[in-house]
């Protein structure tokens, strides 16, 4: 269900894989310019949502060549009652939809909903690029750094760092765990009867973590379950702008086993 048009179901049958991780062994340092942060706010109860999930999934071929993003598919639950409970939503994707939604200067959000950056992408396929190459031709007000590794019996430890200029706005580093390759044959609601294909589906998330006085570092100790699927899991962190939702730079990182991070 979809409180407006989609216009990006025209480019829905596009073709290709993301640009590869710029990483050394299991640790992962952002740029001097802007990764572009695209998050799809999304649901399997909403019939308009599978082409937006698999613009999602094959974003590359939307963009030009050398661009650099970072994809993040939130799911929500509010259209739960259609008949159909995504597995995948939670309820702070939907408060984060709201509050996006609120420092873009609007009162409904609706799915499928895209944000670059912390903005909201209303127009049309040429739109996404230009928005993603002007993100990556904008020098980086943050950076970040991610090493992670993953023990045999699927624990995860994480230690992420963050920093940024120094300003009189509060600013945040966010961490999240995103799964690819997900597959749901969905029996009831509107999209009963197909089977729904997902990428960079958000798994856990932590976050806002503060920065002060410009800098702040994230350690953390995660137990993933059995049924997540660990060599498609990856690492996505960024910092954002609390008062104006702007994300000052993005970075994806692959998960690395406990023997890649002694290597």
């Amino acid at each position: 269900m979809s409180l407006r048009p989609f216009f990006f179901a025209a480019i829905a049958g596009l073709a290709a894989t993301l640009p590869a991780i710029a990483d050394s062994g299991c640790e992962a340092h952002s740029g001097p310019n802007t990764n572009a942060l695209v998050e799809l706010y999304t649901s399997e109860g909403c019939s308009s949502c599978p082409p937006a999930d698999k613009l999602l999934s094959r974003l590359a071929e939307a963009l030009d060549p050398a661009a650099e993003v970072v994809p993040l598919a939130l799911h929500v639950g509010y259209w739960d009652d259609l008949g159909w409970i995504d597995p995948y939503a939670q309820e702070g994707f939907a408060q984060r939809q709201d509050w996006l939604a609120r420092v873009n200067g609007h009162r409904t959000v609706y799915t499928p909903e895209f944000f670059v950056a912390g903005n909201e992408l209303q127009a049309s396929r040429r739109s996404l690029r230009d928005a993603v190459h002007y993100l990556n031709t904008t020098p980086a007000a943050a950076s970040i750094q991610v090493r992670s590794s993953l023990s045999a019996n699927g624990v995860l430890t994480l230690d992420a760092v963050a920093t940024t200029r120094t300003g009189s706005d509060p600013t945040a580093l966010y961490l999240a765990i995103a799964e690819n390759g997900l597959v749901s044959k969905v029996a009831r609601g509107e999209n009963r009867g197909a089977t729904l294909a997902h990428d960079h589906v958000a798994r856990e998330w932590i976050g806002p973590i503060t920065l002060t006085a410009g800098t702040t570092r994230a350690q953390r100790v995660i137990p993933l379950p059995a049924t997540w699927q660990r060599d498609r899991l990856e690492i996505i962190a960024f910092v954002q702008n609390d008062r104006s939702g702007s994300v000052l730079q993005a970075l994806r990182a692959r998960l690395c086993t406990g023997n890649e991070a002694r290597s």
